[in-house]
């Protein structure tokens, strides 16, 4: 296949801080990652949000940052994030929130102003895919209002047509736009309205809890 995956801004329902990013074989054509108010001291910075949870952030810096520091990021305005440094490499920095943050009510449109379409979110789910005749059993890694994000071991055509189906969501009529080491990337026909998409990843988030 000609395209390959953006990279954007990555949220997460996970407690934890993300961790170090994983060596990518190869550089993405586009970058459409989230840019964020950096404090450190009395400096004010840029920096771009790669993966964000309720615990923590890893961010691309353009200004260095030590392990320990003291920072602050502002992700909606107004309201800082307060946190610590807790690892760089190279112009990537690992940080701990001071206090759990609320994904879900980060990612919810405020009521003034358009509404954003939502960035993607990671998951960890079955998902299976319908190619024709064929259902797959796959593994959801990822998920937008407008696409998603599986891996499977076997090999599935490009550019074809299928159907997605989650637990808990309508199946999804979609087309696989690329491939790369086993994950494939699927548009959705039709975009996921927001209230639906926020209302199940609450239940997926009450489900992981229940598990843990």
């Amino acid at each position: 296949m000609n395209e390959e995956p953006v990279e954007t801004t990555l949220y997460s329902l996970d407690a934890a801080a993300p961790g170090e990013p994983e060596r990518r074989t190869g550089e993405r054509h586009l970058s459409l990652l989230r840019v964020g108010s950096l404090f450190v001291g009395e400096r004010r910075e840029l920096c771009l949000i790669r993966n964000i949870s309720a615990g923590g952030m890893l961010i691309r810096a353009y200004c260095p940052i030590a392990e320990g520091t003291r920072l602050a990021i502002e992700l909606k305005h107004g309201e800082p994030v307060h946190g610590t440094a807790r690892w760089t490499k190279g112009e990537c920095v690992g940080v701990t929130f001071d206090r759990a943050i609320d994904v879900l009510a980060l990612l919810s449109a405020s009521d003034e102003g358009p509404r954003p379409r939502m960035p993607r979110i990671e998951i960890d789910c079955t998902a299976w895919v319908r190619v024709d005749a064929k259902v797959h059993r796959t593994r959801a890694v990822d998920i937008s209002q407008g696409g998603i994000k599986v891996e499977f071991e076997g090999e599935l055509p490009p550019s074809a047509d299928v159907i997605v189906s989650l637990n808990g969501l309508p199946p999804c009529a979609g087309v696989i736009r690329w491939s790369a080491d086993g994950a494939y990337g699927i548009t959705f026909n039709r975009v996921l309205s927001l209230p639906q998409l926020v209302a199940w990843l609450h239940d997926q988030r009450e489900l992981k809890r229940a598990a843990g």
